[in-house]
C-alpha cells in the first residue's frame, strides 16, 4: 500500500507541475549556422545514405542538453554522427505563450549525397 501511495503522489506532483492551461505551445526551431553533421567518410565513399531521427531536449536558453536516437538509420555510424552533431546545434527555444520553455523535439538528420554537386 505504501508503494501505491508513493506512485500516486508522484503522479499528482507531475500533473500539477505540467498544468499550464490553454497557452499555445511553439516548438523549438534550429538556428541555421551551417551543418555540424559530419558524413562518415567510409559511408560517403560507398555512397551509402540514411536518415536518423533524434529526440533532442532543448533548454530555455536554446542549447541542447540531451540527445537520444528515436529511429535509427540502420547504420550505427550515421546515428553516432547525428547525435554528435545535434549536441552542437543552437535553437530558438520553444515557447508556452510568451515564456521560453525547455522541451523535447524530434529532429530528422538525413545523410545523402547531392548528385547535382558531385
Amino acid at each position: 500500500m505504501t508503494a501505491q501511495i508513493r506512485l500516486l503522489c508522484v503522479f499528482l506532483i507531475t500533473t500539477v507541475a505540467c498544468d499550464t492551461g490553454n497557452q499555445p505551445l511553439e516548438s523549438p526551431m534550429v538556428i541555421p549556422e551551417g551543418s555540424p553533421f559530419e558524413y562518415p567518410l567510409h559511408l560517403w565513399d560507398r555512397k551509402v545514405t540514411g536518415e536518423t531521427v533524434l529526440h533532442v531536449h532543448v533548454t530555455r536558453e536554446g542549447t541542447v542538453d540531451s540527445v537520444a536516437v528515436f529511429n535509427g538509420s540502420g547504420h550505427p555510424e550515421f546515428d553516432s554522427a547525428a547525435v554528435k552533431g545535434a549536441r552542437k546545434l543552437r535553437f530558438v527555444p520553444g515557447k508556452r505563450g510568451s515564456r521560453s520553455v525547455s522541451m523535447w523535439t524530434k529532429l530528422p538528420v538525413r545523410f545523402e549525397q547531392d548528385s547535382s554537386k558531385i
